[in-house]
């Protein structure tokens, strides 16, 4: 990503002033001026200021970083990991839903099928794709494809970005809830091996409809809640301006939910967060993605069914 391009948060302000500093010298330097060695002081200091930041993010900026515009997507992932891809659309039974990608592929060599939420980066694609939130046709694509890959044996992958799925009238007219309900059931019930990556935002049961997989990773700075922050600090406090107290109380961060084993790794970022350098957080990805496959090589659909059966009744028995 350009750097002149780059999108700062609010609270990256003091970066954004060093980085404006090092832009500026490298200007004058272009046009003869002898400041390398002062260049690289203020590169460096940025840097460290950067990794400072980073080090120690709130459960509020964590959202706000989940939620950067230039994060990398859906798409990106699959663009970069799977060869071959061939997306599928329509549930067979109303339309199509691009707010809900799938597909299937190649990752490194082996047929897989994916699964993915994609928000989209320019006005028109954000429209095309509603933001990420799938309506109930989305949901029952996904239902068909996990069908279709586990009556041929192929492992299931989903990248899981959403703010939930959408709330609209014609969404519910049509079954939203049953949509996800049975989109959850289908993950659970596979005798294939499925991994889900939360890389981004993980809202409500929009996320939780694909991520209900044997291993379930999680970037760094990404989040994953029942409802979003926002919408729980005007529910508890009827005070929106509250939403960081409540994605404090919330537990919404990586660190928290690997701690009560709601997921199984933490991904680490790059500093500065995935946006700073998506080559290497995709990368960092496959190479996650690939050993959690490996470790479910050779297991037959019973034992993949009770393991990730037991998982998730652990979750319920440690949180609760």
């Amino acid at each position: 990503m350009s750097e002149n391009m780059r999108s700062y948060l609010d609270f990256e302000k003091p970066v954004a002033e060093l980085d404006a500093k090092v832009d500026e010298l490298r200007a004058l330097a272009a046009g003869g001026s002898d400041i390398g060695e002062e260049i690289v002081r203020i590169e460096d200091k940025a840097a460290s200021a950067l990794h400072e930041l980073y080090a120690s993010l709130t459960p509020w900026q964590k959202t706000q970083v989940a939620r950067h515009p230039q994060r990398p997507h859906c798409m990106n992932y699959i663009e970069t990991l799977i060869t071959e891809f061939t997306p599928l659309a329509g549930d067979r039974k109303f339309g199509d839903d691009e707010a809900m990608v799938g597909g299937f592929g190649r990752f490194r060599g082996e047929a897989v099928c994916v699964l993915g939420q994609e928000k989209g980066n320019t006005t028109e694609s954000r429209l095309k794709h509603n933001f990420g939130m799938a309506r109930p046709e989305g949901y029952r694509k996904a239902v068909r494809l996990m069908e279709m890959a586990d009556r041929f044996g192929i492992p299931v992958l989903s990248l899981v970005d959403t703010a939930g799925a959408y709330p609209g009238i014609g969404a519910e007219e049509r079954g939203q809830a049953e949509a996800i309900a049975r989109s959850t059931d289908a993950c659970l019930g596979l005798g294939v091996a499925n991994v889900a990556v939360i890389i981004g935002e993980g809202g409500s049961g929009g996320a939780i409809a694909i991520a209900t997989a044997s291993r379930v990773l999680m970037l760094e700075h990404a989040i994953y809640s029942v409802i979003s922050p926002e919408a729980a600090s005007s529910i508890l406090w009827r005070d929106s301006t509250k939403a960081q107290e409540a994605a404090t109380n919330m537990k919404i961060t990586a660190q928290d939910l690997l701690r009560f084993g709601v997921i199984d790794q933490i991904l680490k970022e790059p500093a500065g967060g995935a946006h700073r350098d998506a080559a290497s957080m995709i990368a960092t990805t496959g190479d996650a993605i690939a050993q959690a496959f490996n470790d479910m090589r050779g297991l037959d659909a019973a034992t993949i069914r009770q393991q990730r059966r037991q998982k998730f009744l652990d979750i319920g028995r440690k949180i609760g």
